[in-house]
């Protein structure tokens, strides 16, 4: 009897959570798992040599990921069933801010795990914490609150602009530090977008751009050392080819071998220990390759059609806390897209970017999936009216469609046998 009952209520809740997820935006949520599935793919073929090499299981960066992404879906499903307004609070968020500022602190203490001449990563037994990829999730909920609780602070140039960016200053120069100057960019790329949509004037936004372009030249030129190497070896790459232009040629060179259609899933010679570590930031590379610029094509319309998404709940958001929390999310999604393409196809200097969803690192793809669930969340708030709305005028736009098809104009209450 107790078993009975127990699967029951457990069928009871899984029907309740289905019902739920109904309710979200049903092309993002489909969008969300294809990313991520496909990202296991292409991590089990990227990663198998590797993966040999390393632990002599072809399997080990399957299993690893497969863990993650079941992980990732089961905080989507929560970000998805968690009123998002909950997180609207101003002691939680600055919690959760304190709880980022503390993490990266701590991983430039002992406490920090060095890999590759960098130190980015907690190591808290089995499990790994990345303090900078949490730090841009804390920076998205501290903007998206910081304007709404105020509407009018983003008109503001003191009260509005100097506490956001004394934070977001402070957070960049404690990634830095570690170093990585890939994920402060990206994160101030989040916060300088998040205050234009706020409503930020385009001049103060301008300025800001520009000193902090400004600040990264000279952060690089300054340095005389690894940064300002990556900086002159993006432009002639094959010049440094047996030092450090030798990822971003072995990049190139997988994309090229791929051509149109790819040499086909698995079947990639780069993945063979010539390209370091292609499961990870440049596992675009190994996609090219075997999948070619048609499939390179594909995974940009899957990434498109979930920035789309994104904007289109954000535009329908009643209220700027929803508003500012999608485009946050779609942000972040977006910037690191376009940054990966553009160190892998050395349009811009090699930096650590990882390809959302799709390439290997638990961290980045549980933060990803969460994000998303939280913008499935704003989805399922948006008015029943309007929904009935949007519905009815696609509705009448496809029958208006099917009348002029048939060479007829279509007249309502009108009808032939």
């Amino acid at each position: 009897m107790r078993s009975e009952t127990l699967n029951r209520k457990n069928s009871s809740l899984l029907g309740n959570i289905l019902e739920q997820l109904k309710e979200t935006d049903f092309v993002m949520l489909t969008i969300t798992l294809v990313l991520a599935f496909y990202g296991l793919v292409m991590v089990f073929s990227a990663s198998y040599y590797f993966s040999i090499s390393e632990s002599g299981n072809p399997f080990y960066y399957l299993i690893r990921d497969g863990i993650w992404v079941v992980l990732g879906i089961i905080l989507m499903c929560l970000g998805a069933l968690i009123d998002y307004r909950k997180y609207n609070n101003r002691k939680i968020i600055l919690a959760f801010l304190l709880l980022c500022l503390l993490l990266l602190v701590l991983v430039l203490t002992p406490a920090g795990s060095e890999a590759n001449d960098a130190t980015r990563w907690i190591k808290l037994g089995p499990i790994t914490i990345m303090p900078g990829e949490i730090a841009k999730m804390g920076m998205i909920f501290f903007v998206a609150w910081f304007y709404s609780e105020n509407t009018k602070r983003a008109r503001m140039p003191l009260q509005g602009l100097l506490p956001v960016v004394a934070v977001m200053g402070v957070f960049a120069l404690l990634i830095i530090k570690q170093p990585n100057l890939s994920t402060a960019i990206t994160l101030c790329g989040i916060v300088v977008v998040m205050m234009l949509v706020a409503g930020m004037r385009w001049l103060y936004v301008i300025l800001l751009g520009g000193l902090g372009v400004l600040g990264v030249l000279g952060l690089i030129l300054g340095s005389g050392g690894y940064w300002l190497e990556r900086f002159t070896t993006f432009t002639h790459p094959f010049d440094y080819e047996a030092t450090s232009g030798y990822q971003i040629v072995q990049g190139l060179q997988a994309l090229g071998s791929g051509g149109l259609f790819g040499v086909g899933l698995g079947k990639s010679v780069t993945k063979s220990l010539y390209l370091p570590y292609p499961h990870n930031d440049f596992i675009l590379a190994i996609i090219g390759e075997e999948t070619g610029y048609l499939g390179i094509l594909f995974l940009l319309v899957l990434y498109c059609i979930f920035i789309w998404r994104g904007v289109k709940i954000a535009l329908n958001c009643q209220d700027e806390f929803g508003l500012l929390l999608a485009s946050g999310t779609v942000l972040m999604v977006a910037i690191q897209v376009v940054l990966n393409l553009a160190v892998v196809t050395s349009s811009m200097p090699a930096t650590g970017v990882n390809l959302p969803f799709v390439s290997y690192g638990g961290n980045a793809l549980m933060i990803f999936m969460f994000m998303s669930g939280v913008v499935l969340n704003i989805s399922r708030h948006i008015p029943r009216e309007k929904k009935v709305i949007l519905e009815r005028k696609e509705e009448r736009h496809e029958s208006n469609n099917d009348w002029r098809r048939n060479g007829r104009t279509h007249i309502p209450g009108n009808s032939h046998s």
